[in-house]
């Protein structure tokens, strides 16, 4: 039997696996489809303390593997969790078809990207529609194309700064009439000169599922309701994010959106099963504050263990 599951290895979940592993509670660390979490589709974070030059997010996050390794932390890489019983004790984790028993759990499962939910969004996903700049912008298919970011904060912003290396234009389209991002993010996206806002807008359908590849995009000005065509060569969709917890819907509590309601610092409505990362934190969504919270529920749950062996 586990002492501790870890589920997630973005910031949230390392960062427990690193206290716990330093506790000597052996963390076991399931890491699911993304290890390292969405920082690693990140081309260069520098907001995170301890590097003054930046670091890239994929980079960061290996490092925080290695340290959690270093003391003890077993990652399962690529592996799934399909299912959780927290009814029973202890609780019972299914893991790519095998259940694993623990007295404690950790969930920092992160979030997924939002989608527009249209139709034409789904069909040419991977064909043009993409969620990661850094993933897919250097693609042969967008060099010295025109392209469109959706979104107006700090990631739709550094998504559209990003892709100035490779497209001819990039057009940031965005529902409301000024950025949400950051201040200096905000100023350094409209002082590019590549980066072309379009206020007060939104994306009714991606064009063009016939050609079977996205030739442009078709917008709706919010104020004045007036339709227009926007020819691009790609999609990059950032308009924010969806926390991963379908896994505990019914069990664990959480707010509308599906945020984890922490009860007390980072516990849950179940003894024994807490919670840390942007899965609960729809305020701050930081890397650093992801940590921080990680390093929370794994002293929270050092001291439940400490407490059930008395």
């Amino acid at each position: 039997m586990e002492q501790v599951v870890i589920i997630g290895s973005g910031c949230a979940g390392l960062t427990a696996a690193l206290y716990t592993a330093r506790a000597n509670l052996n963390p076991l660390v399931v890491t699911g489809a993304m290890p390292g979490g969405l920082l690693t589709t990140t081309s260069i974070v520098e907001n995170f303390p301890g590097f003054p030059d930046g670091i890239d997010g994929y980079e960061l996050m290996t490092r925080m593997q290695q340290q959690a390794e270093r003391f003890g932390a077993r990652l399962r890489l690529m592996s799934m969790v399909e299912k959780v019983d927290l009814q029973k004790r202890p609780f019972e984790v299914t893991i790519d078809g095998e259940i694993v028993t623990t007295q404690t759990l950790i969930i920092a499962t992160g979030a997924g990207h939002r989608h527009l939910d249209l139709e034409s969004e789904v069909l040419l996903e991977k064909k043009g529609v993409t969620y990661c700049a850094t993933c897919d912008g250097a693609l042969p298919l967008f060099r010295n194309q025109p392209l469109v970011v959706v979104g107006g904060g700090d990631s739709a912003c550094e998504e559209a700064q990003y892709l100035t290396r490779f497209g001819s234009q990039v057009y940031l389209v965005h529902r409301r009439d000024t950025l949400r991002a950051s201040k200096i993010m905000a100023e350094r996206t409209l002082a590019n000169p590549k980066i072309k806002p379009v206020w007060d807008s939104v994306i009714t359908e991606i064009l063009d599922v016939k050609q079977n590849k996205v030739t442009g995009v078709r917008l709706k000005n919010l104020k004045t309701s007036q339709e227009s065509e926007l020819a691009c060569a790609g999609v990059f969709v950032a308009v924010g994010h969806v926390p991963n917890t379908q896994l505990f819907k019914g069990v664990i509590e959480m707010d509308e959106n599906g945020f984890i309601q922490p009860q007390h610092g980072s516990l849950t409505n179940v003894p024994g099963v807490f919670v840390a990362g942007d899965c609960a934190d729809h305020v701050y969504r930081q890397a650093i504050t992801a940590a921080g919270m990680g390093c929370s529920a794994a002293i929270d749950c050092e001291r439940h263990l400490a407490a059930l062996a008395q």
